[in-house]
C-alpha cells in the first residue's frame, strides 16, 4: 500500500533501538525523511548510518535525552517543520508503591508526559499552518490495564492520554491527527530488562521467564519491532485522516477488554 507520505519530514524520538526503531524504520521505507534521536551519540549514528544505506531518504541524528530541557530545546530545533511527530521515551523502572518519593514521580512525568507535551506544543503549530500533520505518542498497555509493578508508568502515560483526548479533538478540524499506540511486550532491550527482573526475583532462567510471560499472551509469543513500525506508519499516512484521539493497542491480545 503506498502511504501518500512520500517527501514528508519525521521526528522520531528514542528511535537509535527498539520500538522508536521500528517506526523510523517503517517511515523511511514509505519515503519519509527522518530525524532520529538517541542518548548515546554512538548507537544513535550507527542506526542513522544503516538507515541511509538502506532507504532513499535524507536520515539525520540528535543526539539528546527528551527527557530534559535541553534535550527538548535541541530536538525542536532540527525538527522545525516536521509533518510527523512520534514521541517516545524510556520508561520509568518497575517497583511497588512504597518504593516511590516525590522525586520519582516527577522524573516519570517529565519523561512521559511533559516532554511529549511539550514537543507537541512547539511543533503543533506548524502542522496546523500547513493544514496537515500527524503525532503519534508511543505510551502503553497498561493505559488500558495498569501493571501493578510499573506504577510510575501507570501515572504517567495515563496523564498523557488524558491530554490527548482533549487536544486531539481541538486540531483535527487543521488537517492534523493525534493518536497514541499502547504496546505490550515487544522483543526489545524493554523487554530485556523485564525478563532480567522476573528472572533474579523468582530464580528462574531467563527463557524460563520469557516462555512463562509468553503463555500469558494470546499470540503466544512477544511483537516486533517491524510490526510496531508498520501500524505507526500507517498511523501517519494519508489514508488515517479520520483517526483521532485513538488508543490502539498492540500487545497480542494480551489486555481482555471488549473496548
Amino acid at each position: 500500500m503506498d502511504l501518500g507520505i512520500k517527501g514528508k519530514k519525521a521526528l522520531i524520538c528514542a528511535s537509535s533501538q527498539g520500538l522508536g526503531r521500528g517506526c523510523a524504520e517503517a517511515l523511511a521505507g514509505a519515503g519519509v525523511n527522518v530525524i532520529l534521536n538517541g542518548r548515546t551519540a554512538d548507537v544513535l549514528e550507527n542506526t542513522a548510518s544503516e538507515l541511509r544505506a538502506k532507504y532513499d531518504v535524507t536520515v539525520e541524528a540528535v543526539a539528546a535525552d527528551v527527557a530534559t530541557e535541553n534535550g527538548r530545546l535541541a530536538l525542536i530545533k532540527a525538527a522545525q517543520g516536521v509533518d510527523i511527530l512520534v514521541n517516545n521515551a524510556g520508561g520509568p523502572p518497575p517497583g511497588l508503591w512504597s518504593d516511590w518519593s516525590r522525586d520519582d514521580f516527577i522524573a516519570a512525568l517529565d519523561a512521559n508526559m511533559l516532554a511529549p507535551i511539550a514537543m507537541m506544543t512547539a511543533l503543533l503549530p506548524g502542522m496546523i499552518d500547513k493544514r496537515w500533520g500527524r503525532v503519534v505518542n508511543i505510551t502503553s498497555q497498561s493505559v488500558k490495564a495498569p501493571i501493578p509493578q510499573l506504577g510510575l508508568s501507570n501515572s504517567a502515560r495515563a496523564g498523557l492520554t488524558g491530554y490527548v483526548a482533549g487536544t486531539s479533538r481541538q486540531v483535527a478540524q487543521f488537517g492534523v491527527n493525534i493518536n497514541n499506540m499502547l504496546p505490550g511486550i515487544h522483543a526489545t532491550n524493554r523487554a530485556t530488562s523485564l525478563d532480567e527482573g522476573v528472572s533474579k526475583a523468582q530464580g528462574i532462567s531467563m527463557e524460563e521467564a520469557r516462555e512463562n510471560r509468553e503463555a500469558t499472551i494470546p499470540a503466544h509469543r512477544y511483537g516486533t519491532p517491524d510490526e510496531f513500525g508498520a501500524t505507526c506508519a500507517f498511523l501517519c499516512s494519508q489514508h488515517a485522516g479520520f483517526i483521532v484521539g485513538q488508543n490502539v493497542v498492540l500487545d497480542g491480545g494480551a489486555v481482555n477488554a471488549t473496548i
